[in-house]
């Protein structure tokens, strides 16, 4: 305290000054304490801002990552489906090629006439299956 006051005067009474300084210093504490919690408070607000909107911008990268995935996943399945129709041509494919050999075949060895007409995939040293398999492949 200041001064050199004594609380009670000989009357046993308060001082009146030094009850004034008590309550003043009790207001600059209380005033010091209001301001440091309002910083804090602040402080606080801030953080919780920037962890909301943080959050805010993982959640849309979290649906943007989530929608892709579907759209690779739906992607894919169609891509399994055409695999499937792809193998299905192709071994059609190779079986006509291997009718239309062997009817080459037929006809080398039917009359002179029709020899020149056709030749077979075999005597060309081309294999249906050697064929597509070099392609697919590439």
């Amino acid at each position: 305290m200041k001064g050199n006051f004594r609380p009670i005067d000989e009357t046993g009474s308060l001082n009146p000054n030094v009850l004034l300084e008590l309550f003043s210093t009790y207001r600059d504490w209380q005033v010091e304490k209001a301001k440091k919690i309002s910083q804090r408070q602040e402080e606080i607000e801030n953080k919780i801002e920037t962890a909301d909107a943080l959050a805010g911008k993982l959640l849309q990268r979290f649906n943007y990552s989530a929608s892709s995935m579907r759209t690779t996943a739906h992607s894919l399945t169609e891509v399994h489906q055409l695999q499937i129709e792809v193998g299905e041509l192709k071994g059609r494919l190779t079986e006509v090629i291997s009718n239309c050999d062997a009817l080459c075949k037929r006809i080398a060895a039917g009359p002179e006439s029709l020899r020149r007409s056709a030749v077979p995939f075999s005597a060309r040293g081309i294999s249906p299956t050697n064929h597509f398999s070099s392609r697919n492949k590439s």
